[in-house]
């Protein structure tokens, strides 16, 4: 693999790399990268992965190397504490709780002495606290150059190091962002490289698809209004329509919130638009832009936040405007309602063409790298997804013994997955094999919905069979701190949707046991699915196997790879979905698996797992 790699950064060509678990596929990008002698980027899905990169693996293989490269983090803005937003919040008498108030002189005490400011060296104030929005920037709320604080600013230092740096750790957020800036024709954030290395590339077309296309949130509305009206009463108390246009663009954004609902969903901007009153409430919020841009840029001259209220609310009229009245078949319109509030999306239905032009314009090498590219060893559909149909590929099997490390157990008697009764069955022949594995277990699942009715069932299940297994739950607390409570207990098990279907480690005997209830189709109803799906079909191709097909075995491929971490793991990966054995398509999402020994027998698990109950 770092053969291949090198060969595509010499030749300044495309390579898009699958190895499995266990290959050693960092190491296999970082030698040829830091070998080249050019300056190299590497990208990584996760700022976890980032730091790990940066902290552990990079000095690692620089050391053992000897080569003298120079290495940067850079992370994106809302990572550093910023000193004008801190000195805002610190001059502030309310605060949302009293943690906030404590968290404060935490922060200001870490800004005065960190040489960095990046936010995840301040262990004791939680990530998600709600003190991080008023004391980070964002791109809207960030003055530049014209910032009092710009020569100390950690972003401008963090980007500096990056300029000077041979290579550089970023994440996909970041590069993506820096992609887009420079398609506005803006300053480029990363530097201009000889190489980019995308590890974690599953992740890319989703990725891609958020930042080519465009948003316009409840949260982004909420937050110009609210900084409209306290700008106004700081540089131009005179001035009274101000305020009253920031209060009347507040009034549109409730009048808005009362025709959307409170119904979680999505829906096709044609059938958003049907809902009683949505149109007139999306006229009354367009007319209150317009006011407010006006009234802003009235009085941009009196201070560079008036300024900057400004060009936000002229950009947030231009994408509603957008939103509402450009017709392209080639793009999708949405709402998305959640409990967090709503958003407006515009997609394009491929990035394909877009993704494809900022690769072939550049005289870099470009390497896709990840456990999951591919269906079996065929790269097509991810090679079609971002327009690279004449890229290299490699693949490169995980060097764990699968057929005496593994188990693939698809239960007999199950109900059809779409049945209401699926969950609770999955439950019922999960337990046996709970018994057996003494915990350890993941329960991954679909859905939410699915992820509630289980844990239920299971604490049902587990106080009517008298089993003492700790039970962890996606939601009750961050998911490192579920993941370290469950490698410290050693029997627990962990129920988890999404966001535990990849990116987790647990090496080790702590856990023998990957449940999953169904197999990972993404949902119908979801908009931009759907589109892309109609769109397949209308070039002639076939939406089920062209495209849902294949990324629901790339998907399974990533649940089932949190099972086997290490050579001397081993364990039951159990999927509850008989549409695996009943479909003619089964066949081949069990074989785009590793090659592990299958069973329909529950007494051939209970064996299997039989030294792991004796170790418990």
């Amino acid at each position: 693999m770092a053969e291949a790699i090198a060969q595509a950064i010499a030749q300044r060509g495309q390579l898009m790399a699958e190895a499995g678990t266990g290959t050693g596929k960092t190491f296999a990008y970082l030698v040829p990268a830091l070998l080249s002698g050019g300056k190299v980027i590497v990208s990584t899905g996760t700022k976890t992965l980032q730091d790990q990169l940066f902290q552990r693996d990079l000095p690692m293989v620089r050391d053992a190397l000897k080569v003298p490269v120079t290495v940067a983090l850079l992370k994106g803005r809302s990572n550093y504490v910023c000193h004008y937003h801190l000195e805002r919040a610190a001059a502030q008498d309310s605060f949302a709780s009293r943690a906030d108030v404590r968290y404060l002189t935490r922060i200001e005490s870490f800004a005065r002495t960190s040489a960095t400011g990046d936010k995840s060296e301040v262990a004791d104030v939680p990530e998600n606290a709600g003190i991080w929005s008023q004391v980070t920037s964002t791109r809207d709320n960030c003055l530049g150059s014209e910032c009092p604080h710009y020569g100390d600013c950690f972003v401008i230092n963090a980007r500096k190091q990056a300029m000077a740096a041979d290579i550089v750790v970023v994440n996909h957020h970041l590069f993506f962002a820096d992609v887009m800036l420079k398609d506005e024709g803006l300053a480029e954030l990363l530097p201009a490289c000889n190489t980019v290395i995308l590890d974690e590339a599953h992740q890319l077309p989703d990725t891609a698809t958020l930042f080519f296309g465009e948003q316009l949130t409840a949260g982004q509305l909420g937050e110009l209004a609210r900084d409209a009206e306290v700008e106004s009463l700081k540089a131009a108390r005179d001035y009274t329509p101000l305020p009253n246009a920031a209060q009347g663009m507040a009034q549109a954004l409730r009048k808005l919130r009362l025709a959307i609902g409170d119904e979680p969903g999505k829906w096709p901007r044609v059938e958003a638009l049907r809902r009683p009153g949505l149109e007139d409430a999306l006229g009354s919020l367009a007319a209150a832009l317009d006011v407010l841009s006006a009234e802003l840029g009235s009085q941009a001259e009196r201070s560079n936040e008036l300024a900057q209220c400004a060009h936000r609310a002229i950009d947030a009229a231009a994408r509603l405007a957008r939103w509402r009245d450009r017709d392209d078949p080639e793009w999708i319109r949405w709402l998305d309602v959640s409990a967090s509030g709503w958003q407006l999306h515009a997609s394009p239905l491929s990035i394909a063409q877009i993704f494809s032009r900022h690769v072939t314009d550049t005289a870099r090498a470009w390497i896709f790298t990840s456990a999951t590219l591919a269906v079996g060893s065929d790269f097509t559909l991810y090679q079609r997804e971002l327009g690279l149909i004449d890229a290299r590929t490699g693949y490169w099997e995980s060097p764990f013994d699968y057929a005496n490390q593994a188990l693939l157990y698809l239960p007999r008697e199950l109900p059809e997955p779409n049945r209401f009764e699926h969950t609770e069955a999955v439950v019922v022949a999960a337990l046996p094999v709970l018994k057996a594995s003494g915990g350890r277990a993941f329960l991954l699942f679909t859905t939410l919905r699915a992820l509630n009715q289980a844990r239920e069932a299971i604490t049902a299940a587990f106080a009517r069979e008298g089993l003492d297994f700790p039970l962890l739950v996606q939601g009750e607390g961050s998911r490192s701190e579920l993941l370290a409570r469950f490698r410290i207990l050693g029997n627990a098990v962990l129920l988890g949707s999404q966001s535990f279907w990849e990116g987790v480690d647990v090496p080790g005997e702590a856990l023998s046991v990957v449940v999953i209830d169904k197999l990972p189709f993404a949902p119908p109803d979801d908009p931009l699915l759907a589109a892309r799906l109609d769109h397949i079909a209308r070039q002639g191709g076939n939406p089920f196997l062209d495209y849902q097909l294949p990324q629901a075995a790339i998907s399974l491929k990533q649940g089932a790879g949190r099972l086997i971490r290490s050579e001397t793991d081993r364990g039951v990966l159990m999927i509850c979905d008989r549409r695996l054995a009943d479909k003619p398509y089964g066949r081949r999402i069990w074989q785009a698996l590793p090659r592990m020994r299958r069973t329909r027998e529950l007494a051939e698990v209970i064996e299997f797992l039989a030294p792991a109950a004796v170790a418990t």
